[in-house]
């Protein structure tokens, strides 16, 4: 088998038709200026709902029903967690990246497709605490970055790993070609498109439910292209949070 990606897809078709039934505003572009442009969102610190292809059979999110993440940024863990994800702060994200970079990243150099592994954070990537940093405690502590990566880095330098590979997800696999031709960084932040309590979307529907729900920025439906920024509200008569118990 060659990655997990045996679930249901949806084509751009029948993604406009929901997007044109709900009036929301979207763009349909090409792969190249998709990529473009998801990436330079990403660069910027947005955090991406990305749906893509069939959905992942399994326990992991790999690339198909994603939430992305720059993982640069030293806030963006905090972030994801508690407007994304509503969930406790310190809560650890995994990191996708190129397989061919992965020995730059991290103490490992084998495939990891399924996001299994787990490995430390290179040494010569790591951010040294000072004495001061050491004597803080709790939230306080964790929040301290481990190394240039410190949105998938944690607390003793280790990573859960995904390679990504061009045969098995070859859009997702540009994505990361393209984050890195802007910023330099292979690697990004990625977590199962959801929040805490729910199942991983399957649908175009649940997506864009999951997108208007949260404060993510940026949601991508295959072609399609949407801003939070540009979306109506969306009327929720319950208390969506206690639809699912809670971990």
């Amino acid at each position: 088998m060659r990655g997990s990606f045996l679930g249901p897809a949806y084509g751009n078709d029948e993604i406009e038709a929901l997007l044109q039934r709900v009036r929301a505003p979207y763009e349909r572009l090409d792969e190249t200026m998709l990529l473009c442009r998801v990436a330079g969102e990403l660069a910027s610190e947005k955090v991406v709902g990305w749906f893509q292809g069939p959905m992942e059979f399994g326990p992991r999110a790999l690339g198909g029903r994603s939430i992305l993440g720059d993982p640069r940024s030293p806030k963006m863990q905090s972030v994801m967690n508690l407007k994304i994800k509503y969930r406790e702060s310190f809560r650890p994200f995994a990191p996708s990246v190129l397989r061919e970079r992965v020995a730059d990243y991290f103490e490992m150099d084998v495939d990891s497709p399924y996001m299994l592994l787990v490995a430390g954070v290179r040494q010569d990537r790591r951010v040294e605490m000072s004495a001061d940093q050491k004597a803080l405690w709790g939230i306080d502590l964790l929040n301290v970055p481990r190394s240039d990566i410190p949105a998938v880095t944690h607390v003793d330098y280790s990573a859960r790993i995904q390679t990504v590979h061009a045969d098995a997800n070859p859009r997702y696999y540009k994505l990361l070609q393209e984050f890195e031709r802007k910023t330099g960084c292979p690697v990004l932040v990625n977590t199962s498109f959801n929040v805490r309590g729910e199942p991983i979307v399957c649908s175009p529907e649940d997506a864009y439910r999951c997108f208007m729900r949260t404060e993510m920025d940026v949601l991508v439906l295959e072609n399609c292209l949407l801003y939070k920024e540009n979306q109506k509200a969306l009327v929720v008569d319950t208390d969506w949070r206690k639809e699912f118990e809670l971990d």
